[in-house]
Formats: structure tokens, C-alpha cells, sequence
């Protein structure tokens, strides 16, 4: 095993045979190889012109670590397992050589193939955001080339992704369900797959979708080329590697200054607060000084609803992302995120594998999370990219034992956050928030267009429909969630007020009376 200052790069000797003279970047005790893989430009590793060309076009131009570090690697289609914090990069790591390695309609060697027009790449992933940021940033980087990426998963209808795939496809990205299904109709043919990703596998074990992975793999030629990516590595993850991985050389990425398992361009601020106090918290956090794009998570669906109206409310431009909205009000809200008609998203744990926008510069924890996986997910989605970020964390009475396994787990060093409210006088100076400031955002502060502002798209969606602006959409009996059929009232048992849905309308006064043995008593109505 060779440690290296950008990273680490070693052979899975656990795994299967070592892989033997691998090539690692000479480094030196003051860290020179670091600015040497700064310098290098992506067409240093030999990626091809196009594919420079296309990333040069947004702003692109050179690699970080994990990307350096797998691209020797991997353009030389070896088998590679790439661990990396979130946020810095991956999807780059394994696009490039997937894209480098696949033979565009129209150019040389595609009527060559065995079938054209089948898939050449699958990427795997577990979540729909994800696979939507995914096959967006492959578009992105063949935007100069006539690769065509389809994306397939669940909440939309299939008759769109099976013409797409009946068109021709050269990658597909999508979820492990919805490609299951299609593998089953016979519609996706695996046959002719020259590349495998699968990402965020250590989510799609906690999702209980490595069976289905595993039925994926085995649909595809031996001769393939596979790249796992994953933050964690569990013995789940690693047994399935060894059965469908030849010789994978274990890649990890990592800044000799960052020893700690959370990025460290990450701030992170953890409070002990209140429940019927948060909100008033939240709102006064959101007016801070740099403040920009921010996501705030919580654990329940309706607590998630809850909070985006109370924001929208007090003035600020907010939405939800939950899973009981359908496809097109979740896409609709990530869109509005990205193109900065709304500056607050709101969002359940769906969301923390799937959003990747580099300027997120605040992430609020309005719930504790459940373990440390999840705060390592929530909050990786500030500070990408190389810029700075904050998280803040709530902590609850109730949920000190399990912030403090998260706080052991990763090593924080807060045990015991301090309690605050929206009146302390460290929540200002800690947040640079200025004095003065109030629970709603000042009209003249109110300058985004708002969720309204970007439609919703008619996706044929399957399941649930969307609901309105509170995010209260459609099971999949077709009853309103949150009407008379009540979810378990999580918010009220932690003490963050009464649930209620929009829909119930006034609420009618009980008339009563007066009995005795079962009669009406003296001067009372029957």
C-alpha cells in the first residue's frame, strides 16, 4: 500500500489477488505533487479532445484529486473501487472513462459494434435525484459528441424511457426498480454493456437494493468494465465486489490536512434548541450575512411540508422535496433550487444523495439524523467543489443520546451543544446574522420569483401526483395524506405544535349535552 499526500492508493488485498506495479504520483515531504495534480489539465490523462473540450465549456478545466487519481487508472479499464468524502467529484471519476471508452453514433468503429444502438455504459444509482444529476453531467461532458444518455426510474411513466431505449441509448442511468423492470419486459438489453458504474453503493445496501444489483450485474458480459464507487465500505458491498470485480485497485481521496471523516471546508455548528422554538431559529439563520442557496433536512415527510410553508409564510422564497410529492413537483422544486428562483429547499433524507450544486453554502439540520451516515450526507452537500460551507445542526432533548453516538462516531468534539434560542446572543455572533433581525424576511429582502415561478412538468407520472404548494400530494390509494388518515404525529410528539391538513377546512364545533341515567337533564335540548 503506497500513501500518497492527494490521496491513497492501494490494492483490495482483501478482495481478490493485489494488483501489482500500479503507478502512484511521486510525491514529496512538502506536498509538490499536490500542486503538480492542480496543474494538470484533463487532457494531461489523456482524455480525448471532445470530452475537454465539452468540460472546458462550463468551466471545467481541472480535475480534483479523485478524479485524478482514478483517471490512470481507469482509462486503462481496470476495475477500480473509488472512495471519496461527498462533494468532491466523483461523478467525473468514473464519467470520463465511461464516455472515453464508447463509440458515438457516427463516428469510427459504431457500425462495428455488435449492436448498435444498445447500451455500451449502465450507471447505477440509488436514488431518482441522483440519477437526473448523473445523466446530466455525462450530457454535459458529450455535449461535443452524439452520445445519447437515457435516464430511467421510477415515479415516471414508462412509455417515454422505453421509446427512448427503443430509439437507441449509449448510457443508461437510472435506479435499480425501474431497471428491473424493463430488464424483465425484455425492453433493456444488457448484452452489449462494455461498462458498469455502480454509485453510492454503500446507500443502495441500507436501501435493500443490492439483490437487484447483483441481477443487474449478471445480465451483463464478464468482459466488463467495472467502477464502484462508495463513501463507506460494508461487508456487504465488499463481498459483492469480490464476485463480480477482477483485481480492483482501491482508490481514496483525500487532502493530508483533512483527517476528519466530514470535509473540511464544512463549518459546522451544532445548538441544542427547542422544538417549538426552531423555526423562529431557522428563519433567523436564513438572514445571516453570505447567506446563499441552503437546504434545510428534516426526518419526516410532514414535518418537511410543514416547515416550507412556515418559511413561505414569513416571506422566504422556500420549497419541499419529499416523498410524498410525485416526480414532477420534486423536480420542479430542485429546478427552481438550481436556477435560484427559490433560495430554501426543504427536504427529506431522499434528497441528500441526489442534489449536487456547487453553491449551496448553508445546510441546516432541523432534525437530528438518524446515525452518522446520514449527517456525513446531509451536510457533504455544502462545501463541494472546493468551496467553504456551513452546517448547522438542532438537537432536541429527546435526541441528545443519539447525537451524541454521531458526535463519538466522527469525532466532533461537541458532546454537549449549548442550548440556544432565537434570543441568544452567540446564535447571532456564531452566524454572522446582524442585530435586529426578526422571524420574516423584510419585504424589500423578498427579491426571488418563488416556487410558482418554475411549472411543473407533465411526466405521465405512476403512483402519487403532486400536491400543492405545501407538499401534501397523493397516496397511492388516491386518499389526501394529511387529511383523515393521519400519519403518526412525530412534530407534536417532539412538540413542534399540532398537525392539520389545508383541506379539512373549518372545523365544526361539537354540540353537548347534559344527561342523567342515560336522559336529558332539566333545561337542557334533547
Amino acid at each position: 500500500m503506497t500513501d500518497v499526500n492527494t490521496g491513497v492508493l492501494e490494492d483490495v488485498e482483501h478482495l481478490t489477488a493485489p494488483v501489482v506495479d500500479e503507478v502512484t504520483p511521486d510525491i514529496t515531504d512538502d506536498g509538490s505533487a499536490t500542486a503538480d495534480l492542480e496543474q494538470k489539465s484533463f487532457a494531461d490523462y489523456g482524455v480525448r479532445a471532445e470530452i475537454v473540450d465539452a468540460l472546458s465549456d462550463v468551466g471545467i478545466r481541472h480535475p480534483f484529486a479523485i478524479q485524478a487519481l482514478t483517471l490512470p487508472v481507469a482509462l486503462r479499464r481496470q476495475d477500480i473501487i473509488g472512495q471519496a468524502k461527498t462533494g468532491t467529484g466523483k461523478t467525473l471519476g468514473f464519467g470520463i472513462p465511461l464516455l472515453q471508452h464508447l463509440v458515438a453514433p457516427g463516428e469510427d468503429g459504431y457500425e462495428d459494434l455488435d449492436a448498435p444502438g444498445k447500451p455500451q455504459a449502465l450507471v447505477i444509482v440509488p436514488t431518482r435525484e441522483l440519477a437526473k444529476q448523473v445523466a446530466e453531467d455525462l450530457a454535459a461532458a458529450s455535449r461535443r459528441r452524439t452520445v445519447r444518455v437515457v435516464q430511467v426510474y421510477g415515479g415516471r411513466a414508462y412509455e417515454p424511457q422505453i421509446e427512448a431505449l427503443q430509439r437507441g441509448a449509449d448510457v443508461v442511468v437510472g435506479t435499480p426498480g425501474r431497471m428491473i423492470d424493463l430488464l424483465k419486459q425484455q425492453i433493456l438489453d444488457l448484452g452489449h454493456v462494455r461498462t458498469v458504474v455502480l454509485d453510492e453503493a454503500d446507500e443502495m445496501l441500507d436501501l435493500g437494493f443490492l439483490p437487484d444489483v447483483e441481477t443487474l450485474l449478471s445480465r451483463t458480459p464478464a468482459s466488463r468494465h467495472t467502477m464502484l464507487f462508495s463513501a463507506t465500505m460494508p461487508g456487504a458491498v465488499v463481498a459483492m465486489a469480490r464476485r463480480y470485480m477482477t483485481r480492483p485497485t482501491h482508490i481514496r481521496a483525500q487532502d493530508p490536512e483533512d483527517t476528519g471523516a466530514t470535509v473540511k471546508n464544512t463549518r459546522q455548528v451544532v445548538y441544542r434548541a427547542h422544538a417549538l422554538n426552531k423555526v423562529e431559529m431557522l428563519a433567523r439563520i436564513l438572514q445571516a450575512e453570505g447567506r446563499g442557496l441552503t437546504i434545510v433536512f428534516t426526518r419526516t415527510k410532514r414535518t418537511a411540508a410543514r416547515v416550507a410553508e412556515d418559511l413561505a409564510e414569513r416571506g422566504f422564497a422556500s420549497g419541499a422535496i419529499h416523498g410524498d410529492l410525485g416526480q414532477g413537483a420534486r423536480e420542479q422544486a430542485l429546478r427552481a433550487f438550481r436556477a435560484g428562483k427559490i433560495d430554501v429547499l426543504v427536504a427529506t433524507d431522499v434528497a441528500a444523495r441526489g442534489i449536487d450544486v456547487d453553491d449551496v453554502t448553508h445546510v441546516v439540520n432541523y432534525q437530528c439524523p438518524e446515525d452518522e451516515k446520514i449527517y456525513l450526507h446531509r451536510i457533504g452537500r455544502t462545501g463541494r467543489a472546493g468551496n467553504t460551507g456551513t452546517a448547522v445542526t438542532f438537537v432536541d432533548w429527546d435526541d441528545m443520546p443519539r447525537w451524541g453516538l454521531i458526535n463519538k462516531a466522527l469525532g466532533l468534539g461537541a458532546p454537549e451543544p449549548v442550548e440556544t434560542y432565537h434570543t441568544s446572543a452567540h446564535l447571532f455572533s456564531d452566524l454572522n446574522i446582524p442585530e435586529g433581525t426578526t422571524g420574516r424576511l423584510p419585504r424589500g429582502a423578498r427579491t426571488r420569483a418563488g416556487l410558482d415561478a418554475e411549472e411543473i412538468e407533465d411526466l405521465g407520472e405512476t403512483g402519487k401526483h403532486h400536491g400543492g404548494r405545501g407538499g401534501r400530494g397523493r397516496g397511492r390509494d388516491g386518499a389526501r395524506d394529511g387529511g383523515r388518515t393521519r400519519a403518526p404525529r412525530e412534530g407534536r410528539a417532539a412538540g413542534e405544535g399540532r398537525e392539520h391538513s389545508d383541506d379539512e377546512g373549518p372545523r365544526r364545533t361539537r354540540r353537548r349535552r347534559r344527561t342523567r341515567g342515560g336522559k336529558p337533564a332539566e333545561g337542557t335540548q334533547a
